[in-house]
């Protein structure tokens, strides 16, 4: 291996040249402060490991209980193939596939991927298209939402605990290990040192990936469609209920804010807090960041680089949170099921505020940073 290895700087395009790492060691970007790589000993071997032990984590928490549901001897059981299959009966087909891939199958593709690496790697093979494989786990990594169910499932548990008595299934505990272990990955995960280990065994086969030089006028434009895309599905997603509680014959609608009003006036203060900052003061803010940071790179603004760069970087990396609320209507939706006793679905909202997630991630990955330091670039 050289004594310095070239790398172009993901969010500024600054080449820059990253020494031999030591244990810990990290190599920032002198421009923009980006993180392009950090050393960890043994980090190949870690992610293996854990790899293997999230999916078999993963599999397990599949045949048993999640929750146990219980309101004066009426108990209702939820398994994590329940919860998909509930959804899809409640004609909620689309909210159904969101949450399988969110917490099911892109987290898992990404630890077979990663699994199936680090073992050729480990017998000092090139694994057949790694290229491809490794550029489908990062490409998935930021739609992999196991810890956001998890604290979804968490905030739904402190939601019904004061009208029943809930108890956690072994299911709930394997999912809970799992992602345990998904975090841990993506903590010893490192792209620029997987890159390094895949390219010195593979030299002849080994293709990196072209970076195509930043495109201001479709980069702009398509952020643009996308984020008025959200401001329009935002609309709905508020006005209109994300659920609907029926107790003892009567239904009562909630929207988002009501149902941050009414944890806030039964003394939930911490659970209020975390679903009003994740499901309406991030969406505004990521919308208007995102509407700010592309406005200024149409008007080919020069100024407050860094500034710029990092205010992505945290919207980019916040946004997927908003979420939570989601995945509680879906987790209340498969767990409160008793009839006319008590019972709660889901509203046309989950799915308007689902889309509105999703097109501003959308909109956050189609925003290309490096246009931030390159103001000079023309308009192709």
């Amino acid at each position: 291996m050289p004594a310095t290895q070239s790398v172009r700087c993901h969010e500024c395009d600054l080449k820059v040249q990253i020494p031999i790492l030591a244990h810990r060691q990290k190599a920032v970007c002198p421009r923009c402060g980006y993180l392009l790589s950090q050393y960890r000993y043994l980090a190949l071997d870690k992610v293996l490991a854990f790899s293997l032990a999230g999916l078999f984590f993963l599999l397990a928490s599949l045949p048993f209980d999640f929750m146990i549901f219980d309101v004066r001897g009426q108990f209702q059981t939820m398994s994590m193939p329940l919860s998909i299959t509930t959804l899809v009966e409640q004609d909620y087909l689309m909210l159904a596939v969101i949450q399988i891939l969110a917490i099911y199958v892109i987290p898992g593709c990404i630890l077979i991927g990663l699994a199936y690496l680090a073992i050729f790697i480990r017998n000092g093979r090139y694994p057949p298209r790694g290229a491809w494989v490794k550029k489908l786990v990062f490409t998935l990594l930021p739609w992999s939402m196991a810890e956001i169910f998890l604290i979804g499932a968490l905030i739904s548990l402190i939601k019904m605990q004061s009208i029943a008595e809930i108890e956690l299934g072994m299911s709930f505990y394997a999912y809970m290990l799992f992602t345990l272990c998904l975090v841990t990955v993506f903590l010893y995960l490192d792209e620029f040192q997987l890159t390094n280990r895949l390219r010195e065994l593979g030299e002849d086969r080994w293709q990196a990936a072209k970076r195509t030089p930043p495109s201001r006028r479709k980069t702009v434009q398509r952020t643009w469609a996308l984020l008025i895309a959200s401001v329009i599905l935002y609309i709905p997603a508020n006005l209109f209920p994300i659920m609907t509680t029926m107790l003892l014959g009567q239904e009562e609608p909630n929207t988002i804010l009501g149902g941050v009003i009414t944890l806030w006036r039964g003394g939930s203060y911490p659970i209020a807090l975390i679903i009003f900052v994740a499901s309406l003061l991030i969406p505004i803010a990521k919308l208007l960041v995102l509407a700010w940071l592309n406005y200024s790179i149409q008007t080919n603004s020069p100024g407050l680089r860094n500034w710029r760069t990092r205010l992505y970087r945290i919207t980019d990396f916040i946004g997927r949170w908003s979420m939570i609320d989601v995945f509680v209507v879906a987790i209340l939706v498969s767990l409160v099921q008793l009839g006319n006793t008590m019972a709660v679905y889901p509203g046309p909202a989950a799915l308007a505020f689902s889309a509105v997630v999703l097109l501003t991630m959308l909109a956050a990955n189609s925003f290309d940073a490096r246009l931030i330091w390159n103001h000079k670039q023309d308009d192709r």
